[in-house]
Order: structure tokens, then sequence, then C-alpha cells
């Protein structure tokens, strides 16, 4: 009953101006429970006139928000952080119910999705200017920070109230108003979280959505509007690559966040109770699908059996099942092609020379599921080394020195995310100083924090979301320079 009444109560339309609303030719988008394979919700599929309206709304909205004060700004936000704490347990509903994690973490992505929005609420009246002679004495320079313009928001699948309010919040703190695009796999829960923000007093037009089943179509044109200022993007490189081709016809500033192919480098020296428990941590949360999840653990030869032995144990003592159920750890992936890929991986490195510890099977039930899975000795070569591999397969390769370890890690056009697990604090220092990631994990499974610049290196992405920097993307940067007033 709980779940009949909660999906009721998310809006079925459009978000644009200020109104929901159907979309403009009447057509539906189904949402499935991947848990089930059942329709759980139907809601409002747009078409490129609604996206048109959508942006109309957000530029109509700009001019008197970009004024509003920065404590006002911060204020709704404030409230907004609240109103989601008061809402925790229906967001991690839905978000189960359309994407299929435990509750336990979708629980957790309450929390971390909710400190952007009290981060930010306290960065929007930070934003700084200076004021000084220039180095001739002949005037005065004044650099002054003023909000991007209209920005055009995609957010992805896997953390769908995380990545809303970590594109959100800045945006609206710099006094950008803001067209989302949810992931049509999961946009209940932007919906949820828009109807929050309207609840903390958000004016009309600040924030628009567009639920869609045809991203590239209806995303085209709003990218090639002259009116926008701003994209902002997570997702897969491969996306990634054709939207900055798109966003340069426009100069547009933009923020990507693609994929990443993170190492777990334990040496010999590990705490491997750390290591461990750090290993479940990176690679399991979320089902594997996170970009930040370890795809390739690189592990001392020396240790290299004692650390299987270890995480096999705990990854066999996993529970699968639907994510509303008590005890459940592992829930299913958001669809069929996500099976198909994990084990598509999985058969590729074994007919290689990979040895399944456990698991390295589809699930017969209801739904997508893959069983928790670790394979050891994976050969170079084997796919599962390469791609990102987005499911519970933790794939295991040795090594003998420092040298090599850097050598494998850095081994990938991708760079978002590293960890590294060692006692010896001097290594890990050089670690930091060599491996090409724009975050690094010393001694932890979890780097993700909202006052924290989440982002990567190489094709892993551009610009930086969280932290002092991430209000800054949203900022332009204006100089002036006046008379000298003693001249």
């Amino acid at each position: 009953m709980r779940e009949t009444e909660l999906l009721a109560a998310v809006p079925e339309g459009l978000f644009i101006g200020g109104e929901w609303r159907a979309a403009e030719h009447g057509r539906t988008l189904a949402v499935l429970d991947p848990a089930t394979g059942e329709v759980i919700k139907e809601i409002a599929d747009a078409s490129v006139p609604d996206g048109k309206a959508a942006m109309d709304a957000a530029c109509a909205a700009f001019p008197s928000w970009s004024r509003t004060p920065a404590r006002e700004r911060g204020e709704l936000l404030r409230r907004a952080f609240d109103l989601v704490q008061q809402r925790a347990d229906d967001l991690a509903l839905l978000m189960t119910l359309e994407m299929g994690k435990p509750l336990a973490e979708a629980r957790g992505e309450v929390t971390y999705g909710g400190e952007f929005l009290r981060w930010f609420s306290e960065e929007a009246v930070r934003v700084h200017g200076r004021y000084g002679a220039n180095p001739e004495g002949t005037g005065r320079m004044i650099v002054t920070q003023h909000a991007v313009g209209p920005c055009f928001l995609i957010t992805p699948w896997n953390f769908p109230l995380a990545m809303a309010t970590r594109k959100i919040a800045p945006a609206l703190a710099a006094g950008c108003t803001v067209v989302v695009k949810p992931a049509a796999l999961t946009p209940l829960t932007t919906s949820l979280f828009v109807q929050i923000l309207v609840d903390a007093g958000l004016p009309a037009g600040v924030v628009n959505v567009i639920n869609t089943s045809q991203s590239g179509e209806v995303s085209a044109p709003i990218i090639a509007d002259p009116r926008l200022r701003k994209l902002s993007f997570t997702g897969s490189t491969a996306v990634g690559q054709s939207l900055l081709e798109q966003a340069a016809q426009g100069v547009l500033r933009t923020s990507m966040e693609l994929g990443g192919n993170a190492p777990f480098v334990v040496f010999e020296d590990a705490d491997l109770d750390q290591a461990v428990e750090g290993a479940i941590t990176a690679k399991f949360r979320n089902i594997g699908q996170a970009c930040t999840a370890a795809n390739r653990f690189i592990v001392h030869r020396g240790v290299v059996e004692e650390f299987t032995r270890r995480v096999t144990e705990r990854v066999q003592s996993f529970t699968t099942g639907r994510g509303t159920e008590e005890g459940v750890t592992i829930g299913p992936l958001i669809d069929d092609r996500a099976v198909g890929k994990a084990d598509a991986l999985v058969s590729d490195a074994v007919e290689r020379g990979a040895n399944v510890r456990t698991g390295g099977s589809t699930i017969d039930r209801p739904g997508s599921f893959y069983e928790a899975t670790v394979l050891s000795d994976v050969r170079p070569g084997s796919d599962i080394l390469t791609e990102e591999i987005f499911g519970p397969v933790l794939a295991i390769v040795t090594f003998d020195d420092e040298d090599e370890a850097v050598r494998l890690a850095n081994a990938t056009e991708y760079g978002l995310v590293s960890y590294v697990f060692t006692r010896d604090l001097v290594r890990g220092q050089r670690m930091i100083e060599r491996l090409e990631t724009g975050m690094m994990g010393l001694n932890v499974g979890v780097v993700s924090n909202a006052g924290a610049p989440f982002g990567g290196w190489k094709q892993s992405g551009l610009g930086r979301e969280g932290g002092f920097e991430g209000i800054g993307e949203y900022l332009e940067t204006k100089y002036t320079l006046t008379p000298d007033p003693f001249g």
C-alpha cells in the first residue's frame, strides 16, 4: 500500500514555467521496476516543442532569479534541504522502486544528495570578487562574478537524487535557471525532488523538467539555442563526446562527468581488513553501477591469495533480491542490457584464463539480476580490464612492484578516481603524484563528498561538481577597469 500511495503522489507531468503539464502530443513514458520488469508508473514523454517551452521558461525567469539576493537563493536551498530530510523515506523508497538499489543504500543517497543542497545554500553568499590597483597604478581593477545564464542539465539513472541536487543546487546558488532532463529509466525521483523545491518556494521557471524517451531529438534544439549558456552532463564518455561537439557550436560552458575505469591498488603492506572493507564498498556500492566503482583490482602478488579469499567470503555472504526486501545487499541491475554486458565481460575473461571464485552467472528469476562475482587471475587483454563494468563483478590482477602497479593503474583512457591501500604514507604520497586520476581514495573506499571537487582527468570529463569549485562552473568572470581615483 505504501508503494502505491507514494507512486500516486509523484507528479506525472512535465514541469514547465512553474506548472505540471502533459506533453504537447500527449505521449507517455513507462517507468519499470528493474526487480520485476513491471511498469510502476506512466509519465509525460516530452517532444521537441516541450523542450522549447522549457527553455523559454528558463530564459524568461533568468533576469529576475539572477538578481534575487544571494541570501534568498541560499535560504530556498536550505529549506529544500530540510524538506528532503523530512521526506527521506519517500525519496529512498522511490529510488529503490525505479532504480533497484537496496533501501539502505537509497537512504544513504538521500543523505549524500541532500548535502549538496546544504553546501550550496552556504556557498550562494560566498561568491567573491576583488578590487585593487592595476600594476601601473593608473587605474583600479574590479573583478566580479555573474551567473552564466540558462543551463541545460542532463542527469543519469544510477544516482537519480544526488545527480539532480549536485547540478541543480550550484546552478540555483549562482543565480542560474535550468532545464533538467533526467534519465528515462529513473525520472520519478527528479519529479518528486522538484516538487519539494516548489514546496520550498521555488519561483516559476527557475527549474524546468522534461522527461523524454527521445533524448537526442529533444536535447539537440536546446543545446543549439543561442540563449543557452551552460551544458552539464553525467553519463558515458561516448555520449559526452557527442554533446561536446554540439556544445562547441555555441561555445557553451560545459561540465562533463563521464566514464571511469578505477584502479584499486593493494600493496603488500596494506591493512588487509581495511583493504577488503574498502574493496567491498568501492566495488559493490550501488550494485557496482557507479562511475566511481572500482573496476580493476591490482593486488600485490604477496597478498593476492589472502585478499582474494577474504573478498570472496564477503561476497558469498551477500543476499540478492528486490531492494525493498529486508536484508538485501545486491539488487537488480538497471535493465537486461546491463545484465548482458556483465555476463559478456565475465565470459570473455574466463575464456582468456580467469578463475571464477564465486558467482559468474545470470540469475533465473524475474527482473534484471546478475550474481555478485569475484574473478581472479584476470589475463592481460581481457575486455573487463578496459571496459567500464557497471555491475557487481570484482576482477583481480597481480603486480610485483610499485612501478608495475602504476603502469597498470594508468593504462586506460579514463582518469576519474583511484584507490590505494598501503601503510607506507610516503608511498601513498608518491601514488598521489603518479596516478592519473582527478580523485583518489588513500586507504578509503568512498571519496564522494559535497564539500569536495568531483571530476576526472583524460576522457573521464571536464569541470568539477561539489566543493568550492562547483559553484564556479555556473559563474562568468567580468573584469572592469576604472580610472585612478587620485589621478
